[in-house]
Protein backbone atom coordinates (compact mmCIF):
# COMPACT_ATOMS: atom_id res chain seq x y z
CA UNK A 1 0.00 0.00 0.00
CA UNK A 2 1.37 3.40 -1.03
CA UNK A 3 -0.19 6.85 -1.25
CA UNK A 4 -0.55 6.46 -5.03
CA UNK A 5 -2.92 3.52 -4.59
CA UNK A 6 -5.22 5.25 -2.11
CA UNK A 7 -8.56 6.29 -3.47
CA UNK A 8 -9.26 10.05 -3.49
CA UNK A 9 -12.50 9.33 -1.61
CA UNK A 10 -10.62 7.73 1.27
CA UNK A 11 -8.26 10.70 1.62
CA UNK A 12 -11.08 13.22 1.29
CA UNK A 13 -13.16 11.46 3.93
CA UNK A 14 -10.25 11.27 6.38
CA UNK A 15 -9.51 14.95 5.83
CA UNK A 16 -13.13 15.90 6.48
CA UNK A 17 -13.19 13.83 9.68
CA UNK A 18 -9.99 15.45 10.87
CA UNK A 19 -11.51 18.91 10.41
CA UNK A 20 -14.72 17.89 12.15
CA UNK A 21 -12.80 16.64 15.18
CA UNK A 22 -10.51 19.66 15.14
CA UNK A 23 -13.43 22.08 15.47
CA UNK A 24 -14.71 20.30 18.60
CA UNK A 25 -11.66 19.38 20.69
CA UNK A 26 -12.18 17.38 23.87
CA UNK A 27 -9.83 16.77 26.79
CA UNK A 28 -8.90 13.40 28.28
CA UNK A 29 -11.86 11.14 29.11
CA UNK A 30 -14.21 13.84 27.78
CA UNK A 31 -14.04 12.60 24.17
CA UNK A 32 -17.73 11.73 23.91
CA UNK A 33 -18.27 13.54 20.60
CA UNK A 34 -15.06 12.12 19.14
CA UNK A 35 -16.09 8.65 20.29
CA UNK A 36 -19.44 9.13 18.57
CA UNK A 37 -17.70 10.16 15.34
CA UNK A 38 -15.50 7.06 15.42
CA UNK A 39 -18.51 4.82 16.08
CA UNK A 40 -20.48 6.52 13.31
CA UNK A 41 -17.73 5.89 10.79
CA UNK A 42 -17.18 2.27 11.86
CA UNK A 43 -20.92 1.62 11.71
CA UNK A 44 -21.07 3.08 8.19
CA UNK A 45 -18.30 0.71 7.12
CA UNK A 46 -19.85 -2.28 8.89
CA UNK A 47 -16.82 -2.76 11.17
CA UNK A 48 -17.49 -4.39 14.54
CA UNK A 49 -16.51 -2.35 17.58
CA UNK A 50 -16.91 -1.96 21.32
CA UNK A 51 -16.36 0.74 23.91
CA UNK A 52 -13.49 0.61 26.40
CA UNK A 53 -11.88 2.93 28.95
CA UNK A 54 -14.91 5.24 29.17
CA UNK A 55 -14.47 7.13 25.89
CA UNK A 56 -12.26 4.73 23.94
CA UNK A 57 -13.24 2.45 21.07
CA UNK A 58 -11.81 -0.86 19.85
CA UNK A 59 -12.68 -1.85 16.29
CA UNK A 60 -11.84 -5.12 14.57
CA UNK A 61 -11.21 -5.73 10.86
CA UNK A 62 -10.98 -9.44 10.14
CA UNK A 63 -9.22 -10.44 6.95
CA UNK A 64 -10.47 -13.33 4.86
CA UNK A 65 -7.04 -14.97 4.88
CA UNK A 66 -5.16 -16.45 7.87
CA UNK A 67 -2.42 -14.38 9.45
CA UNK A 68 -1.22 -12.42 12.44
CA UNK A 69 -3.12 -9.92 14.61
CA UNK A 70 -1.90 -6.33 14.53
CA UNK A 71 -2.84 -3.39 16.73
CA UNK A 72 -3.17 0.07 15.20
CA UNK A 73 -3.43 2.83 17.81
CA UNK A 74 -4.61 6.45 17.54
CA UNK A 75 -5.09 8.89 20.40
CA UNK A 76 -8.12 11.19 20.40
CA UNK A 77 -7.78 13.89 23.06
CA UNK A 78 -6.93 17.58 22.81
CA UNK A 79 -5.05 20.07 25.01
CA UNK A 80 -6.18 22.95 27.26
CA UNK A 81 -4.81 25.58 24.86
CA UNK A 82 -6.53 28.49 23.12
CA UNK A 83 -5.95 28.10 19.39
CA UNK A 84 -4.11 30.79 17.43
CA UNK A 85 -3.30 28.85 14.28
CA UNK A 86 -5.41 30.67 11.71
CA UNK A 87 -6.76 27.39 10.35
CA UNK A 88 -10.18 27.53 8.69
CA UNK A 89 -11.29 24.61 10.85
CA UNK A 90 -9.97 26.20 14.06
CA UNK A 91 -11.34 25.15 17.44
CA UNK A 92 -14.79 26.43 18.28
CA UNK A 93 -14.24 25.67 21.98
CA UNK A 94 -12.39 28.41 23.89
CA UNK A 95 -9.43 27.10 25.83
CA UNK A 96 -9.27 23.77 24.01
CA UNK A 97 -7.28 22.85 20.92
CA UNK A 98 -5.94 19.90 18.98
CA UNK A 99 -2.38 21.18 19.23
CA UNK A 100 -0.63 17.82 18.92
CA UNK A 101 -2.29 16.21 15.91
CA UNK A 102 -4.48 13.68 17.67
CA UNK A 103 -7.40 14.68 15.46
CA UNK A 104 -5.37 13.61 12.43
CA UNK A 105 -4.23 10.40 14.15
CA UNK A 106 -7.87 9.40 14.65
CA UNK A 107 -8.86 10.38 11.12
CA UNK A 108 -5.96 8.47 9.56
CA UNK A 109 -6.79 5.33 11.52
CA UNK A 110 -10.36 5.56 10.29
CA UNK A 111 -8.97 5.90 6.77
CA UNK A 112 -6.82 2.81 7.26
CA UNK A 113 -9.82 0.94 8.66
CA UNK A 114 -11.73 1.73 5.51
CA UNK A 115 -8.92 0.51 3.24
CA UNK A 116 -8.44 -2.72 5.19
CA UNK A 117 -12.16 -3.43 5.41
CA UNK A 118 -12.76 -2.85 1.72
CA UNK A 119 -9.81 -5.10 0.79
CA UNK A 120 -10.38 -7.79 3.41
CA UNK A 121 -10.64 -10.51 0.72
CA UNK A 122 -6.88 -10.13 0.23
CA UNK A 123 -6.02 -9.19 3.82
CA UNK A 124 -4.17 -11.75 5.95
CA UNK A 125 -4.94 -11.75 9.66
CA UNK A 126 -6.81 -9.22 11.77
CA UNK A 127 -6.35 -5.53 12.55
CA UNK A 128 -7.41 -4.28 15.98
CA UNK A 129 -8.20 -0.56 15.86
CA UNK A 130 -7.29 1.12 19.15
CA UNK A 131 -8.93 4.54 19.46
CA UNK A 132 -7.48 5.73 22.76
CA UNK A 133 -8.61 8.55 25.07
CA UNK A 134 -6.57 10.73 27.42
CA UNK A 135 -3.03 10.42 26.07
CA UNK A 136 -2.27 13.95 27.24
CA UNK A 137 -3.42 12.91 30.70
CA UNK A 138 -4.34 11.20 32.88
CA UNK A 139 -3.60 8.31 30.52
CA UNK A 140 -5.92 6.05 28.56
CA UNK A 141 -3.56 3.32 27.36
CA UNK A 142 -3.34 1.37 30.61
CA UNK A 143 -7.12 1.38 31.18
CA UNK A 144 -7.60 0.03 27.64
CA UNK A 145 -5.09 -2.72 28.32
CA UNK A 146 -6.73 -3.51 31.67
CA UNK A 147 -10.06 -3.92 29.87
CA UNK A 148 -8.62 -6.42 27.38
CA UNK A 149 -8.03 -4.24 24.32
CA UNK A 150 -4.93 -6.29 23.42
CA UNK A 151 -6.42 -9.67 24.30
CA UNK A 152 -9.64 -10.09 22.32
CA UNK A 153 -8.35 -10.88 19.76
CA UNK A 154 -4.78 -11.31 21.02
CA UNK A 155 -2.61 -8.61 19.44
CA UNK A 156 0.87 -9.75 18.38
CA UNK A 157 2.43 -6.43 17.27
CA UNK A 158 1.29 -2.83 17.58
CA UNK A 159 2.06 0.49 15.93
CA UNK A 160 1.03 4.12 16.12
CA UNK A 161 1.65 7.30 14.16
CA UNK A 162 2.63 10.62 15.66
CA UNK A 163 2.92 13.76 13.59
CA UNK A 164 6.41 15.27 13.61
CA UNK A 165 7.22 18.80 12.39
CA UNK A 166 10.93 17.93 12.41
CA UNK A 167 10.63 15.94 9.17
CA UNK A 168 9.11 16.82 5.83
CA UNK A 169 5.62 15.94 4.67
CA UNK A 170 5.65 12.71 2.69
CA UNK A 171 8.31 11.19 4.92
CA UNK A 172 8.03 8.81 7.86
CA UNK A 173 10.51 8.36 10.69
CA UNK A 174 11.34 4.92 12.10
CA UNK A 175 13.93 4.58 14.87
CA UNK A 176 14.64 1.46 16.97
CA UNK A 177 15.10 1.57 20.73
CA UNK A 178 14.02 4.38 23.08
CA UNK A 179 12.19 7.09 21.13
CA UNK A 180 10.24 8.94 23.86
CA UNK A 181 11.16 9.65 27.45
CA UNK A 182 9.73 8.68 30.79
CA UNK A 183 7.59 11.61 31.92
CA UNK A 184 7.78 12.09 35.68
CA UNK A 185 6.73 15.04 37.80
CA UNK A 186 7.67 16.34 41.21
CA UNK A 187 6.14 18.65 43.80
CA UNK A 188 8.51 20.42 46.19
CA UNK A 189 7.62 22.42 49.30
CA UNK A 190 10.36 24.38 51.06
CA UNK A 191 9.46 25.48 54.58
CA UNK A 192 11.16 28.14 56.69
CA UNK A 193 10.14 30.79 59.19
CA UNK A 194 8.26 33.89 58.14
CA UNK A 195 8.93 37.37 59.39
CA UNK A 196 9.28 41.06 58.66
CA UNK A 197 11.33 42.00 55.61
CA UNK A 198 13.26 44.53 57.72
CA UNK A 199 14.49 41.84 60.16
CA UNK A 200 15.75 38.91 58.07
CA UNK A 201 17.94 37.62 60.89
CA UNK A 202 14.82 36.70 62.84
CA UNK A 203 13.38 34.56 60.02
CA UNK A 204 14.34 31.65 57.75
CA UNK A 205 13.83 33.06 54.27
CA UNK A 206 12.75 30.41 51.79
CA UNK A 207 12.95 32.64 48.71
CA UNK A 208 16.77 32.54 48.41
CA UNK A 209 16.64 28.86 49.37
CA UNK A 210 14.27 28.21 46.47
CA UNK A 211 16.53 30.13 44.09
CA UNK A 212 19.58 28.15 45.21
CA UNK A 213 17.62 24.90 44.84
CA UNK A 214 16.63 25.68 41.25
CA UNK A 215 20.24 26.41 40.33
CA UNK A 216 21.57 23.35 42.14
CA UNK A 217 19.10 21.03 40.37
CA UNK A 218 20.61 21.98 37.02
CA UNK A 219 23.78 20.17 38.09
CA UNK A 220 21.95 16.86 37.72
CA UNK A 221 22.10 17.20 33.94
CA UNK A 222 25.18 19.43 33.69
CA UNK A 223 27.56 17.64 36.06
CA UNK A 224 26.07 14.47 37.55
CA UNK A 225 24.81 12.50 34.54
CA UNK A 226 26.77 10.99 31.67
CA UNK A 227 26.30 13.37 28.71
CA UNK A 228 25.18 10.37 26.65
CA UNK A 229 22.58 9.42 29.27
CA UNK A 230 19.93 12.00 28.48
CA UNK A 231 18.05 13.71 31.30
CA UNK A 232 15.99 16.87 31.61
CA UNK A 233 15.07 18.53 34.92
CA UNK A 234 12.69 21.45 34.54
CA UNK A 235 11.04 23.65 37.16
CA UNK A 236 7.68 24.57 35.71
CA UNK A 237 6.02 26.58 38.49
CA UNK A 238 7.10 28.47 41.59
CA UNK A 239 4.78 30.07 44.09
CA UNK A 240 5.71 31.84 47.31
CA UNK A 241 5.51 35.04 49.29
CA UNK A 242 2.80 37.40 50.42
CA UNK A 243 3.95 40.96 49.78
CA UNK A 244 7.08 43.06 49.31
CA UNK A 245 7.99 43.46 52.99
CA UNK A 246 7.14 39.97 54.26
CA UNK A 247 9.65 37.13 54.44
CA UNK A 248 7.94 34.03 53.08
CA UNK A 249 7.69 30.94 55.21
CA UNK A 250 6.90 28.58 52.33
CA UNK A 251 7.61 28.15 48.62
CA UNK A 252 5.88 25.61 46.38
CA UNK A 253 7.48 24.37 43.16
CA UNK A 254 6.55 21.80 40.56
CA UNK A 255 8.64 20.35 37.80
CA UNK A 256 9.22 17.51 35.39
CA UNK A 257 11.99 14.96 34.88
CA UNK A 258 12.53 13.26 31.53
CA UNK A 259 14.79 10.23 31.00
CA UNK A 260 15.18 7.36 28.53
CA UNK A 261 17.18 4.93 30.66
CA UNK A 262 15.55 3.30 33.74
CA UNK A 263 18.91 3.43 35.56
CA UNK A 264 19.21 7.17 34.89
CA UNK A 265 15.61 7.59 36.01
CA UNK A 266 16.26 5.89 39.36
CA UNK A 267 19.52 7.76 39.91
CA UNK A 268 17.84 11.09 39.14
CA UNK A 269 15.22 10.43 41.82
CA UNK A 270 17.98 9.94 44.38
CA UNK A 271 19.88 13.04 43.24
CA UNK A 272 16.74 15.17 43.44
CA UNK A 273 16.18 14.17 47.05
CA UNK A 274 19.82 14.64 48.03
CA UNK A 275 20.02 18.12 46.50
CA UNK A 276 16.76 19.54 47.82
CA UNK A 277 17.45 18.23 51.32
CA UNK A 278 21.03 19.49 51.26
CA UNK A 279 20.23 22.98 50.03
CA UNK A 280 17.35 23.31 52.49
CA UNK A 281 19.61 22.30 55.37
CA UNK A 282 22.24 24.82 54.28
CA UNK A 283 19.63 27.59 54.54
CA UNK A 284 18.14 26.36 57.79
CA UNK A 285 14.94 25.27 56.04
CA UNK A 286 13.27 21.93 55.39
CA UNK A 287 12.06 20.39 52.14
CA UNK A 288 9.24 17.98 51.29
CA UNK A 289 9.65 16.31 47.88
CA UNK A 290 6.99 14.18 46.21
CA UNK A 291 8.07 12.40 43.01
CA UNK A 292 5.28 11.00 40.82
CA UNK A 293 6.31 8.53 38.14
CA UNK A 294 4.33 9.04 34.94
CA UNK A 295 4.52 7.28 31.58
CA UNK A 296 7.57 5.06 31.07
CA UNK A 297 9.79 5.59 28.02
CA UNK A 298 8.56 4.37 24.64
CA UNK A 299 10.95 1.68 23.43
CA UNK A 300 10.53 0.54 19.85
CA UNK A 301 11.17 -3.19 19.51
CA UNK A 302 14.47 -3.35 17.61
CA UNK A 303 13.67 -6.46 15.57
CA UNK A 304 10.17 -5.36 14.60
CA UNK A 305 11.27 -1.81 13.87
CA UNK A 306 14.10 -2.80 11.54
CA UNK A 307 11.90 -5.36 9.78
CA UNK A 308 9.10 -2.89 9.23
CA UNK A 309 11.51 -0.18 8.06
CA UNK A 310 12.93 -2.55 5.44
CA UNK A 311 9.44 -3.60 4.36
CA UNK A 312 8.19 -0.01 4.13
CA UNK A 313 11.24 1.06 2.17
CA UNK A 314 10.57 -1.75 -0.26
CA UNK A 315 7.00 -0.49 -0.63
CA UNK A 316 8.30 2.92 -1.68
CA UNK A 317 8.07 4.89 1.57
CA UNK A 318 10.62 7.64 2.17
CA UNK A 319 12.10 6.91 5.61
CA UNK A 320 14.23 8.93 7.98
CA UNK A 321 15.69 7.93 11.33
CA UNK A 322 14.87 10.89 13.60
CA UNK A 323 16.53 11.27 16.98
CA UNK A 324 14.57 10.32 20.11
CA UNK A 325 12.68 13.08 21.88
CA UNK A 326 12.22 13.90 25.54
CA UNK A 327 8.44 14.06 25.16
CA UNK A 328 6.22 11.54 26.95
CA UNK A 329 3.76 9.11 25.32
CA UNK A 330 1.56 6.51 26.97
CA UNK A 331 1.86 4.29 23.90
CA UNK A 332 4.74 3.05 26.09
CA UNK A 333 2.29 0.77 27.93
CA UNK A 334 1.18 -0.91 24.69
CA UNK A 335 4.82 -1.36 23.65
CA UNK A 336 5.64 -2.93 27.02
CA UNK A 337 2.97 -5.60 26.55
CA UNK A 338 3.33 -6.17 22.79
CA UNK A 339 6.30 -5.59 20.45
CA UNK A 340 5.64 -2.09 19.17
CA UNK A 341 6.78 0.60 16.76
CA UNK A 342 6.06 4.31 17.10
CA UNK A 343 6.27 5.82 13.62
CA UNK A 344 6.86 9.54 13.12
CA UNK A 345 4.79 11.14 10.38
CA UNK A 346 6.44 14.14 8.75
CA UNK A 347 4.29 17.27 8.49
CA UNK A 348 6.91 20.02 8.00
CA UNK A 349 5.82 22.28 5.15
CA UNK A 350 6.65 25.98 5.19
CA UNK A 351 4.23 26.75 2.36
CA UNK A 352 1.19 25.92 4.49
CA UNK A 353 2.64 27.10 7.81
CA UNK A 354 3.11 23.60 9.21
CA UNK A 355 6.27 24.55 11.07
CA UNK A 356 5.29 24.86 14.74
CA UNK A 357 5.92 22.21 17.37
CA UNK A 358 3.15 20.33 19.09
CA UNK A 359 1.54 22.00 22.13
CA UNK A 360 1.92 25.42 20.48
CA UNK A 361 -1.17 27.67 20.02
CA UNK A 362 0.15 28.27 16.47
CA UNK A 363 0.37 24.56 15.61
CA UNK A 364 -0.91 23.80 12.11
CA UNK A 365 -1.16 20.45 10.36
CA UNK A 366 -0.18 19.91 6.75
CA UNK A 367 -3.09 17.78 5.61
CA UNK A 368 -0.92 16.63 2.72
CA UNK A 369 0.56 14.15 5.21
CA UNK A 370 -2.75 12.32 5.66
CA UNK A 371 -2.32 9.94 2.68
CA UNK A 372 1.14 8.92 3.91
CA UNK A 373 -0.25 8.26 7.37
CA UNK A 374 -3.10 6.08 6.11
CA UNK A 375 -0.79 4.13 3.84
CA UNK A 376 1.71 3.56 6.68
CA UNK A 377 -0.92 2.04 8.97
CA UNK A 378 -2.22 -0.18 6.18
CA UNK A 379 1.31 -1.29 5.30
CA UNK A 380 2.01 -2.29 8.89
CA UNK A 381 -1.20 -4.30 9.15
CA UNK A 382 -0.60 -6.03 5.84
CA UNK A 383 3.13 -6.61 6.34
CA UNK A 384 2.75 -8.08 9.80
CA UNK A 385 -0.46 -9.86 8.89
CA UNK A 386 0.97 -11.91 6.04
CA UNK A 387 4.35 -12.49 7.70
CA UNK A 388 6.40 -10.19 5.48
CA UNK A 389 7.32 -8.37 8.70
CA UNK A 390 8.24 -11.10 11.23
CA UNK A 391 6.48 -10.91 14.59
CA UNK A 392 8.73 -11.12 17.68
CA UNK A 393 7.50 -12.95 20.75
CA UNK A 394 4.79 -11.13 22.69
CA UNK A 395 5.71 -9.68 26.09
CA UNK A 396 4.74 -11.85 29.11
Amino acid sequence: MTTSTLSPDTVARATAIRREIHRRPELGFEEHNTQAIVERELDALGIEHRRVAQTGVVGIVRGALPGHVTGLRADMDALPITEDSGEECASEIPGKMHACGHDSHTAMLLGAARVLHESRDTFHGTAVLLFQPAEEGPGGAQPMIDEGALDDPRVEAVTMLHIDPRIATGTIGITPGPVNAAADEFHLTIRGKGGHGAYPHKAVDVIPCAAATILALQNIAARETDPLGSVVVTIGTIEGGYRNNVIADRVLMTGTVRTHDPAVRDATDRKLRRIVDGVAAAYGATADLDIIHGYPPVVNDAELTESFAAYARGEGFVIERPAPTMGGEDFAYFAQRVPGVMVRLGIYNEEVGSIHSGHSPQFRLDEGAIPTGIATLVAFARGVGDGSVPVPARRP
